[in-house]
């Protein structure tokens, strides 16, 4: 008897359909077809960027975009035949759609670029930071940038071949998408060496081939054995005082993500520094900082390097101004209400808010007067000279609301979110103003605490890190390449307060320090000014980068 063999029925409805369809391709082709995706619907902000720099006009342009696009897709392609191998494939890929997705939202609301710099901060991101960032307005996007291509992925069936096989197709593969991005390049290369020699940063647009070259290069490094750390100022002595000198002590007060333009000292339309402006402290209104964020800026400022010499792995391995004021002899505490001294304060005094869980903190932060608790018995400890870093949570964003004491809240109405894309300009600026408020009654109290310690010569320094875009042209938060980066990224405030007894041990005049604080500064004077304040004696010192010099024998 014979077995019949009857046609296999097709499903009728269209979840029928779907759940059948299961398409099968290689390796290969899945990369090409990734490549077409991440070009297309992930890359949005890369072409809007594009478009904004007016390089590519007409149909000469039109045809130059077009080549623009394909080495885009080839190249991305080529790199995913790289990542993508065996059973490997499929969750390689799957991390990469989320990743693009995740990028494409930060990119197009906020403006954020993707370099090496701007990956290193991502990655030394904490739960907390990295939690103010991920707010609900993520998760359409992820749902429909990832979502949907995971979906698909999930159905797609891989084709398996034998490994010779399969590596010399790879081979072959890989070849041929060189040669149509060679080619490519060569049909528009006027036009599109132009736009890329001028606009260089907006490479750090295309994901996810921007954070994988990041990562990678990020990875590179910290493989490398890193050299030995390098010493500073093992000649670092005080100048010889008169019998009966006080000690002195000086809070740094290191300030996060606050920007000159709503610094209320600095002429801004509100006075945002109230406290600060009833008080005998100096301010230095035109200041720039060494970086757009922390993780430049902060080694950087504590380096006598400046920003012309600034090396990220050479100042990684690294003693900074703490170890030179130790060496001479001044004792140094880092206190912090943030995520650490970046290696500036390695094998020193440190305190963390989050170790000691001090009382008014909430659930997941504390303001910066914590900062504040127990500072005076912390002074008390070291009897001679000292130095104590205060490293402020301050206006970090998005989440502004935070910041501030519910008595300090001033401007409403506010952005109560750290979705910022739900607030208006307004309501974001209004939340930004009441944490510099924050800062401001911070510093003051600071004062207050400085000048009752008679028994002391004191004095407060204080310089914030980087600053902060707030919505203009379409810019926010920081991190942004500093070649393109506006300046309320890169002018930041700067203050300083001497007591009559410091003032008159230093011999500074406190007149002429206000007659020339107006003289451009910069991150690069910290680690002088510093220096010079306790008269250090050190061949690093360079009496041209002491903002008190001018005013001081």
């Amino acid at each position: 008897m014979g077995v019949i063999a009857l046609p296999l029925r097709q499903p009728s409805t269209l979840a029928g359909r779907l759940t059948a369809w299961r398409p099968a391709m290689t390796v290969d082709a899945l990369a090409l077809w990734a490549s077409l995706y991440f070009a297309i619907a992930c890359n949005l902000p890369f072409w809007r960027a594009v478009a904004a720099t007016g390089a590519l006009p007409g149909l000469a342009g039109l045809m130059a975009t077009t080549s623009l696009f394909v080495l885009v897709v080839a190249l991305q392609a080529f790199l995913l035949c790289l990542l993508l191998h065996g059973r490997l494939a499929r969750p390689v890929l799957a991390a990469l759609l989320v990743l693009a997705a995740v990028c494409a939202h930060f990119s197009s609301a906020y403006g954020v670029y993707f370099d090496t710099d701007m990956v290193r901060n991502v990655l030394h991101t904490d739960v907390r930071e990295a939690g103010e960032l991920l707010a609900w307005s993520t998760v359409p996007t992820l749902a429909v940038l990832a979502g949907l291509p995971l979906l698909v992925l999930s159905r797609i069936r891989l084709i398996r071949r034998r490994p010779a096989r399969a590596a010399l197709a790879r081979l072959g593969w890989m070849l041929a998408l060189a040669l149509v991005a060679a080619g490519s390049a060569l049909a528009g290369f006027q036009d599109l060496s132009a736009l890329m020699r001028n606009h260089r940063e907006l490479r750090h647009l295309i994901v996810p081939g921007n954070v994988v070259v990041a990562s990678a290069t990020l990875l590179r490094d910290q493989a490398r054995t890193p050299p030995p750390r390098r010493p500073l100022g093992r000649d670092a002595v005080l100048a010889a005082r008169p019998d009966g000198a006080r000690p002195r002590l000086l809070v740094l007060v290191v300030g996060e993500t606050l920007r000159a333009q709503n610094w209320g000292l600095n002429g801004y339309a509100r006075q945002t520094t109230p406290r600060l402006a009833d008080s005998a402290a100096v301010n230095f209104p035109d200041v720039t900082a060494c970086g757009t964020s922390t993780e430049v800026s902060l080694p950087c400022m504590f380096s006598p390097d400046g920003r012309a010499g600034y090396d990220k792995a050479r100042l990684a391995n690294s003693e900074s101004l703490l170890h030179v004021l130790e060496h001479a002899g001044v004792h140094t505490l880092w206190r912090d209400n943030q995520s650490g001294c970046k290696g500036v304060c390695t094998g020193l005094a440190f305190e963390s808010t989050r170790t000691r869980a001090p009382g008014g903190c909430g659930a997941d932060e504390c303001h910066d007067a914590v900062l504040l608790d127990g500072l005076d018995a912390a002074i008390d400890r070291w009897p001679g000279d000292q130095v104590i870093v205060l490293h402020q949570l301050g206006n970090h964003g998005p989440a502004y609301h935070r910041r501030t004491p519910a008595r300090l809240l001033r401007y409403a109405p506010t952005c109560d979110t750290d979705d910022l894309g739900h607030c208006s300009r307004e309501q974001v600026v209004n939340s930004y103003d009441n944490a510099v408020l924050a800062t401001d009654d911070l510093l003051a109290d600071v004062i207050t605490l400085l000048a009752r310690r008679d028994e002391r010569d004191t004095a407060l320094l204080y310089l914030s890190d980087h600053g902060e875009s707030l919505g203009e042209n379409g810019l926010y938060l920081h991190g942004l390449p500093w070649a393109i980066a506006p300046d309320t990224q890169k002018k930041v405030p700067m203050l300083a307060w001497l007591s009559p007894g410091m003032a008159a041990a230093r011999q500074t005049s406190l007149a002429c320090l206000r007659g020339t604080a107006a003289t451009p500064a910069s991150h690069d004077d910290l680690f002088h000014s510093v220096l010079g304040l306790f008269d250090v004696r050190t061949a690093l010192y360079d009496r041209d980068h002491d903002v008190f010099s001018g005013c001081s024998p």
